[in-house]
């Protein structure tokens, strides 16, 4: 049963310019590489260094895919919060694995995919790494991968009733995670 619960994140680095600087698919202890020679840990950048040798902790903005017009919208509150802050945006993008297949092998080509968000996070102002996250459950993935009291932004559209993005903001904050919704029309 611990098997159907792990988690396999793969990563994409794209700096500030927009161009893609590398391309790392890293996976987690437990799990066979898809790619020969990639790390176990994921590497989503260097820190900065300050005067006496030590590194600072630089902000880190989490946005949570849900869909594409709400996530640019997402991604551009993210953009403004971390513009003047010399923070990054981490696009988080969970996707569901049925359980009648096996993790590494998703039913949507990976290479469509990263190209599609790469795409997505070009258009970004700011350094944003996309994080592909292969999983059953999304929301149990996200819990577990956001580091502690995170600054998270969900895109969803808005409705008078609760949405799958309000529960999961509900969720985040419930774990101690400060989240801001954004909502379009």
């Amino acid at each position: 049963m611990t098997a159907n619960r792990q988690v396999r994140p793969i990563t994409c680095k794209i700096p500030v310019c927009g161009t893609v600087e590398s391309m790392q698919v890293i996976t987690r202890k437990g799990f066979s590489d898809m790619n020969p020679g990639s790390p176990t840990e994921p590497a989503v950048g260097t820190p900065t260094s300050s005067v006496n040798g030590e590194t600072e902790a630089r902000l880190n903005v989490s946005v949570v895919f849900t869909n594409v017009e709400a996530t640019l919208a997402a991604l551009r509150v993210a953009a403004t919060l971390v513009s003047r802050l010399d923070g990054r945006i981490t696009l988080m993008v969970p996707e569901v694995v049925p359980y009648h297949l096996p993790l590494e092998k998703p039913p949507v080509v990976h290479e469509w995919n990263e190209k599609r968000f790469r795409t997505m996070a070009s258009g970004c102002p700011v350094e944003t790494v996309v994080r592909f996250y292969l999983c059953r459950d999304a929301e149990e993935t996200l819990a577990k991968e956001l580091k502690p009291h995170s600054l998270v932004v969900i895109g969803g559209e808005k409705h008078w009733w609760p949405t799958r993005e309000s529960r999961l903001a509900k969720q985040l904050r419930r774990a101690g995670h400060e989240v801001i919704l954004t909502e379009t029309e």
